[in-house]
């Protein structure tokens, strides 16, 4: 089920030329450091900025449902199934399977005449803390419209109606799928021999380099060099995001919580293991961040010195200096230490 290169398969054998991005402190120690790989790149593709090999093949796992969606705008699908910007921003999101999330999911899946079996990417309990405990005071089990992917999954399906697939849209080889890596590797610019994976919601997920994604993110943000559909599906996509940050994410997720306190300026996507994107409209830039470990909360601190470092947020911003230095306390609630971004990025 998996097509890895050769190239990912001997890029995936380690971490070569990583940099220390992030650090955990506890009283005056520095007790875990977080290394990884970034970039920024502008639409035209030029590397304005990077930390560590930014030339690592990895892969985006959630944080590029944006460039999936593109056939979605792109095709005229969202246009014949009538998408409001909401329903856009469910089909980029990994959200936390809140009602917020789930009642317009069912909604959309009803009015394309389908069901929540009509989905392939599997039941999830929710992340979102009132929806899990909601169902097991009704005993009820999870359905594949708690997924954090269920948006993203109703896209593609409003997609296949008009493309005229089979229902299992999640085979690499089937129309939706040749339609979202065909975006993927355009705006990548990348090379489609770097192969692909089945991500946690069973679709595919095609491998590129830090560049190439922070490169696709550039070019969302200013995407007037492409043209066309293309363009303007863009263009929609990133504006849907935008101005819904919690149908991307939902509350305390890092992507919704960091655009909120952007104002809205910037379209943040979280991605497991990791990875974090950003699309910045008003500078044409695109940003691409890896940590080696996985882990989320170095992912969200790294992005967050990195937009203040382009003059995005500011730092002695009360509110998103909480968000670049989140300080950590134990369960009586008593101060410990902080999370920074390492020296390099501070």
């Amino acid at each position: 089920m998996t097509d890895l290169s050769a190239a990912a398969a001997a890029a995936s054998g380690g971490f070569a030329g990583s940099a220390p991005l992030v650090e955990v402190i506890r009283g005056a120690f520095v007790e875990c450091v977080h290394r990884g790989a970034a970039v920024v790149c502008d639409a035209s593709g030029d590397v304005v900025a990077s930390w560590g090999d930014a030339g690592r093949v990895m892969l985006p796992r959630s944080s590029c449902k944006m460039l999936q969606a593109l056939p979605l705008v792109e095709s005229g699908a969202a246009d014949d199934a009538g998408l409001c910007p909401s329903r856009l921003a469910l089909s980029c999101a990994s959200h936390r399977g809140a009602a917020i999330h789930t009642v317009p999911v069912r909604a959309w899946l009803a009015e394309l005449g389908l069901a929540e079996s009509d989905l392939r990417c599997g039941s999830q309990s929710p992340d979102d803390r009132d929806a899990r405990e909601g169902l097991i005071r009704a005993q009820e089990a999870p359905d594949q419209t708690h997924n954090n992917c269920s948006g993203k999954h109703t896209g593609f399906l409003t997609l296949n109606r008009r493309l005229g697939g089979g229902s299992e849209y999640i085979e690499p080889d089937h129309p939706v799928q040749r339609a979202a890596k065909e975006a993927f590797y355009a705006m990548t610019g990348d090379d489609e021999g770097l192969g692909h994976v089945i991500d946690g919601c069973s679709a595919p997920n095609f491998a590129c380099t830090l560049t190439g994604l922070a490169r696709a993110m550039a070019r969302m943000a200013d995407p007037s060099a492409i043209g066309g559909a293309r363009a303007a599906a863009a263009r929609r996509l990133v504006d849907a995001m935008r101005a819904n940050p919690a149908l991307v994410g939902g509350e305390r997720e890092p992507a919704t919580v960091l655009m909120r306190a952007l104002g809205g300026e910037v379209a943040l996507k979280s991605g497991a293991e990791g990875v974090f994107t950003a699309i910045i409209p008003g500078r044409g830039l695109g940003v691409a961040v890896k940590i080696d470990d996985g882990a989320g909360r170095a992912a969200a601190v790294a992005m967050a010195a990195i937009l203040a470092r382009l003059g995005v947020a500011s730092a002695a911003d009360p509110g998103f200096a909480a968000l670049l230095t989140p300080e950590q306390s134990n369960r009586r609630g008593v101060l410990t230490g902080t999370i920074r971004p390492a020296a390099a990025l501070a």
